[in-house]
């Protein structure tokens, strides 16, 4: 029972040690949170407030900012009557009663929710409100001046007195919270969209009526880039640097002109998210089946020669070869990478960024790095045949290297080295294996379900209903978690072909495809196609999204 001297003891204790009174009162009654909350309240005499009853609940951040409840930790909502009531988690704090009462002008009962739903319930709120919302109804205003680094927040938001301003501040912010990689604002007729790039896939979050916000808006994010506001008729490249939660983020801007004025695309690099995820990161985690992941940890481990990774803008491949450096990273060794740009800083290793304005290309470098001693050498991407050429010699010359090349799958790649004029004889004695890789989005599991997949989906899929007997289809319905896609994180699925004495040669002779792709899988390769079968099968991803990212076989 939780009396009145047990509550008191209770935060006496949080008191002395610091703790939260609750993590005490839960630790002291054993109760689970649900049934701690529903007793304090009885013993408060306030209404207690389920996850459910906060659902099922209208949002009035009508009558309390959002940013000011979020602060304070509490949440103003309306009952199926339109009665008002304020969620809250901490009956302790003093002054939130007085603080509440003092904001909020009608009636209202007070609910106590536990704290962990009540963060939820928030988070799943912004992320449906955004901090756009607000601003979206803007009016025509002067090209905005320029200002300084800017600090992201829905607090500093709210408190913008400059519309376009708030509004681009808006975007990032909302951007970032949904972990986007990418924000398009694309200039209409009559209007202006804005779309935001998650999990691989572009979204319309925002539409504005009225061409002259397009105008503005692009003005501000040249401001905020450093570029020529006056020139509209070329594409112009540029970045920024905002901060979020104390961190930096760096933002690259390219801005190109079209027929109804200017579109931009803002690539958000945030290196403390991606630091987060680097720090210790192995080929393990990048959701690679046991299969591929130990032959890419094979090719990354060999001696010399040349390890390519392969797949579309956006496919991890970079992440790839972060994980598989930062397993062979030794003290013994001399690892030095070319990058464009640099996303990472990998301890220890010597990354050089690229710099085609200063004469600093891929080729220049990469000459320049075999002249530093090296061991290990990573080329973020091969885009031309002088690359090609000092790669494949760098890798016959005792290094190991690790490139990228884009293309839509190991056989496909090599015919994209052959055609940037590089020698089959020294390809074939150099390339030690190659990865193709996509990312598969992953059901949401906060509103995965079970379902089953019509036959015209099995047919599209190249699949037969008695072939399926067994698998465990599922996906999303929708919700607060995943933005309500369906689908929330991703995973890396990937083939691997290793170069045997056998496909040397045939690459040698200049083989067609099918008798390649037949020595390829007598040397063991699986397809991209099994792997992500093998996820629908386990009901981690549907039919529809692998069909999405990988060829029916």
């Amino acid at each position: 029972m939780l009396d009145a001297d047990t509550i008191r003891a209770a935060r006496g204790e949080a008191a002395r040690s610091g703790r939260r009174v609750l993590d005490v009162l839960e630790e002291r009654s054993g109760l689970h949170a649900g049934e701690l909350i529903a007793r304090l309240a009885g013993t408060l005499g306030y209404r207690a407030a389920t996850m459910a009853d906060l659902e099922r609940a209208q949002s009035a951040f009508d009558v309390l900012p959002y940013a000011d409840a979020a602060r304070r930790g509490c949440a103003p909502v309306r009952g199926a009557g339109g009665t008002l009531a304020l969620a809250f988690g901490d009956p302790f704090a003093a002054d939130l009663r007085a603080w509440a009462e003092e904001r909020i002008a009608e009636p209202f009962e007070w609910l106590l929710a536990h704290p962990a739903d009540l963060a939820v319930y928030l988070a799943r709120h912004e992320e449906g409100l955004r901090a756009m919302d607000g601003v979206v109804d803007v009016k025509p205003q002067e090209s905005p001046g320029e200002r300084g680094a800017e600090d992201l927040s829905l607090v500093s938001i709210s408190e913008d007195a400059n519309p376009i301003v708030k509004l681009v501040n808006s975007t990032l912010y909302d951007a970032m919270k949904a972990g986007a990689s990418d924000i398009h604002i694309e200039s209409r007729a009559k209007e202006l969209a804005i779309k935001y790039r998650i999990d691989g896939v572009l979204s319309q979050v925002a539409l504005l009526s009225g061409r002259e916000h397009a105008e503005q808006i692009i003005s501000r994010i040249k401001v905020m880039s450093e570029l020529d506001i006056a020139e509209t008729r070329v594409p112009q490249d540029g970045r920024f640097k905002v901060t979020m939660r104390g961190g930096e983020i760096d933002v690259r801007v390219s801005i190109l002109p079209s027929i109804f004025g200017e579109d931009a695309v803002l690539r958000i690099l945030d290196k403390q998210a991606l630091a987060d995820r680097i720090l210790g990161l192995t080929l393990d985690q990048l959701g690679f089946d046991q299969r591929c992941m130990h032959a890419v940890r094979r090719l990354a481990r060999e001696p010399y020669g040349m390890l390519l990774v392969t797949g579309p803008t956006g496919s991890g491949k970079t992440t790839t070869l972060y994980a598989a450096l930062s397993e062979v990273n030794r003290a013994e060794d001399k690892i030095v990478t070319i990058e464009d740009p640099i996303e990472y800083q990998l301890p220890g290793v010597l990354q050089i960024p690229v710099n085609e304005k200063k004469g600093l290309t891929f080729a220049r470098g990469l000459r320049s790095i075999l002249r530093h001693d090296p061991d290990k050498i990573m080329v973020g991407e091969i885009r031309d045949p002088e690359t090609a050429q000092i790669a494949i010699q760098a890798a016959l010359t005792g290094h190991l290297v690790f490139t990228t090349v884009h293309a839509n799958n190991a056989f496909d790649l090599i015919g994209r080295f052959l055609h940037m004029n590089a020698d089959a004889h020294s390809l074939a004695s150099a390339l030690k294996g190659v990865v193709a890789q996509r990312l598969v989005r992953l059901v949401c599991p906060h509103c995965a379900q079970e379902e089953t997949p019509s036959e015209e989906l099995l047919l599209e899929s190249g699949l037969e209903k008695e072939s399926v007997q067994g698998w465990r289809f599922r996906s999303g319905r929708g919700c607060g978690a995943c933005r309500g896609t369906g689908y929330r994180g991703r995973k890396a699925i990937g083939e691997v072909l290793r170069i045997n004495d056998e496909f040397a040669q045939l690459l040698v002779s200049r083989a067609p495809a099918p008798i390649l792709r037949e020595a390829a899988a007598r040397s063991g390769l699986r397809p991209l196609r099994d792997a992500a079968l093998d996820l629908v099968r386990a009901g981690e991803t549907t039919l529809q999204e692998i069909n999405r990212v990988t060829a029916v076989a």
